[in-house]
């Protein structure tokens, strides 16, 4: 027990010291979206997974330590590799971002009869960025020749642009208007990325009044209540 202890603690150890930085010529930076390389957990699930197996196997012992190390590392190797990496969750998030701009000016060139493939890929060339390198890829299936249904189906499942999907989709099944559709789409959207704006501004007024009473209470005491208790107490007679 006490080797697999201290085999635990050095691997943790060793998961848990930076690299020592290399000093080389540093790579060109690539024009698309940066590789998703999974995150330091990913990079590091299997030597995760069997910590949590050795940490349950110590903490039960015997044969229920034994089946209770194998479900730990089982559920471990689970939760890891379902679990969304930092890269994945900053290009979710650029892609909410931009969404709005994406739409208002999908809309726009809707609004002058252009149509919606063309329309999107006007778009892709003018605003890039994640939005628009996700929506290129359902502009470059339906210039192959694919089913629009089935390409605006497919982008309503895209993580950022199901918004817009959905939009499209409807708007392909029932033959309604698709500029009605994708304008009322913005509004809503532009909406929601001012409501967003204005929660972050109050959020700073509820952040900032933790550090700004931790500096205004030691003043606060020391010249209003220090001094009125030294008063008291030298009013005492003793």
């Amino acid at each position: 027990m006490i080797w697999l202890s201290a085999l635990a603690v050095a691997l943790a150890t060793a998961l848990l010291l930076p690299t020592r930085p290399r000093w080389e010529r540093s790579p060109p930076v690539p024009s698309g979206p940066a590789p998703d390389d999974g995150g330091w957990m990913r990079r590091h699930r299997w030597l995760l997974s069997l910590l949590a197996g050795l940490g349950a196997w110590l903490f039960l012992g015997g044969t229920p330590g034994l089946v209770g190390g194998t479900v730990a590392a089982v559920v471990a190797w689970v939760v890891i590799g379902r679990g969304e990496s930092p890269a994945a969750r900053r290009d979710r998030e650029a892609t909410r971002r931009e969404l709005p701009h994406v739409v208002t000016l999908l809309a726009a060139a809707l609004r002058v009869g252009v149509a919606p493939a063309e329309a999107a890929r006007l778009v892709c060339r003018a605003l890039p960025g994640p939005a628009t390198t996700r929506l290129d890829r359902s502009v470059a299936r339906l210039e192959l020749g694919a089913d629009p249904a089935e390409v605006w189906s497919k982008l309503a499942l895209e993580p950022g642009l199901a918004p817009l999907g959905r939009a499209l989709s409807r708007s392909h099944d029932t033959g309604a208007s698709v500029v009605t559709a994708v304008e009322r789409l913005s509004d809503q959207l532009a909406r929601e990325a001012r409501g967003d704006v204005e929660d972050r501004a109050r959020a700073v007024g509820v952040k900032a009044a933790v550090p700004l009473g931790l500096c205004l209470l030691p003043a606060f005491l020391l010249i209003g209540i220090v001094p009125l208790v030294a008063g008291l107490m030298s009013s005492f007679q003793w």
